[in-house]
């Protein structure tokens, strides 16, 4: 029998770029809340948060490709037949496939297999980071088991999944979650509008847990005519919009002395470099690559300004509230980000920071106006970090998600 009665469910274990996940489970612990987390991949990142050694917990890890344990997932699929819940289970994935036949939905019943047959007998609930393929594995796995499950939704995960499979999940009739909770209030009004039951989505900041960061360095106005040093930190990625800042960065009057510095790692890392160079900018920028979060912090500390030029990727996906915009308020870091999502949310145009949109030419301006006048930066900063004192610290929202994860597992254990 174990002593952890929740499996937690994440896309991988542990990630640079989904701090909030460790914060969370690190303040769940602390909470009293026993849990192991199932990891549906293996890492990747070289580096890790401090905040990852904090977790206890322990870490499975599901089949990355089904074909890599083939053993494994043969002996997993033999023993889920025989599990109570497994033809309610495969009727519902049987369903999802018909609409949506890709490796990656198919990748999901297995690894709902393997942890259905592998979690031990103790567990009474299910929880998972992110609304797409981690609670497509969480719900297979726990009709299967028998036992409710419940889901943390951000960002991407509710702005490119299909609406079909969103309603389902949100809806009892067809074994949808007992509860989620959402990060943002843009995104909890959404998946209240796609629900049975509008009190199944329930609105949970991530917060910051200022114990975790320095207190902020004294800020000063800018001397007149000194160097302007910018910093971002977000994976490159679309919906990031570095794309239109390293435009916006080559349009700066010739007498603006200016610096950028990138942190963070993705996909489109060579692209933006290659971008850089060609606009004529790249000797003006630093890429510091993946950084963990002491060395992120320390950035923060000596830098200007934070730009995060976040918009609408193709496909639909967008940021949420970037907790990065949070990290930066708490060194006092002024913010220039645009209108997007959840971001006002946090940030008041003119009050705790700058929002424009994301074409290159008002972010250029915007920078020119940071620039031109020096009280304005310290003025907005103070604004931010004392609405991030009052509304956007994590321990409200982790008494909430604990009252949620208990009542869920309570209602298993009746």
């Amino acid at each position: 029998m174990t002593t952890a009665p929740l499996a937690v469910v994440v896309k991988g274990w542990p990630r640079l770029s989904e701090t909030f996940i460790a914060q969370e489970l690190v303040a769940l612990e602390e909470a009293g809340i026993a849990f192991e987390i199932w990891s549906l991949r293996h890492p990747t990142d070289r580096k890790t948060h401090p905040l990852h050694d904090r977790v206890r917990a322990k870490v499975r890890y599901l089949p990355e490709y089904l074909r890599d344990e083939p053993r494994r997932v043969a002996r997993a699929m033999g023993a889920a037949a025989d599990l109570p819940g497994f033809d309610a289970a495969a009727a519902a994935y049987a369903k999802d496939v018909e609409r949506d036949d890709t490796p990656n939905r198919r990748r999901r019943f297995g690894q709902a297999c393997v942890m259905a047959t592998e979690m031990p007998s103790g567990v009474t609930g299910i929880y998972a980071h992110f609304l797409h393929t981690p609670s497509s594995v969480a719900r297979y796995a726990a009709m299967m088991r028998g036992l409710p499950w419940s889901f943390s939704a951000h960002a991407k995960d509710i702005w490119t999944s299909p609406e079909w499979e969103l309603r389902e999940k949100l809806s009892a009739a067809h074994a949808g979650a007992a509860f989620g909770v959402t990060c943002t209030r843009f995104g909890a009004e959404h998946l209240r509008a796609l629900a049975d039951d509008p009190a199944r989505v329930d609105l949970v900041y991530h917060g910051l847990d200022l114990a975790r960061f320095p207190a902020p360095p004294a800020r000063r106005p800018r001397s007149a005519g000194s160097r302007l040093h910018m910093l971002s930190v977000g994976r490159m990625v679309e919906k990031k919009g570095f794309d239109r800042l390293i435009d916006a960065l080559a349009i700066l009057p010739a007498a603006l002395d200016w610096h950028w510095t990138h942190v963070g790692g993705g996909p489109l890392t060579d692209e933006m470099r290659e971008r850089a160079a060609r606009r004529g900018v790249g000797g003006r920028i630093t890429w510091r690559g993946a950084c963990d979060q002491p060395e992120v912090i320390d950035a923060m500390r000596k830098a200007d300004l934070f730009v995060l030029p976040s918009r609408i990727a193709e496909d639909g996906d967008r940021d949420g509230l970037p907790n990065v915009l949070m990290e930066a308020a708490s060194q006092k870091l002024p913010i220039l980000s645009t209108p997007v999502s959840a971001i006002p949310e946090f940030i008041e145009d003119g009050i705790h920071g700058i929002l424009v949109s994301d074409a290159p030419a008002a972010l250029s301006q915007a920078i020119v106006h940071f620039s031109e006048n020096p009280a304005l930066g310290p003025r907005l900063a103070e604004a931010a970090f004392a609405r991030l004192q009052s509304d956007f610290l994590m321990h409200p929202g982790i008494a909430r998600l604990k009252e949620r994860l208990t009542s869920m597992m309570a209602l298993e254990a009746a």
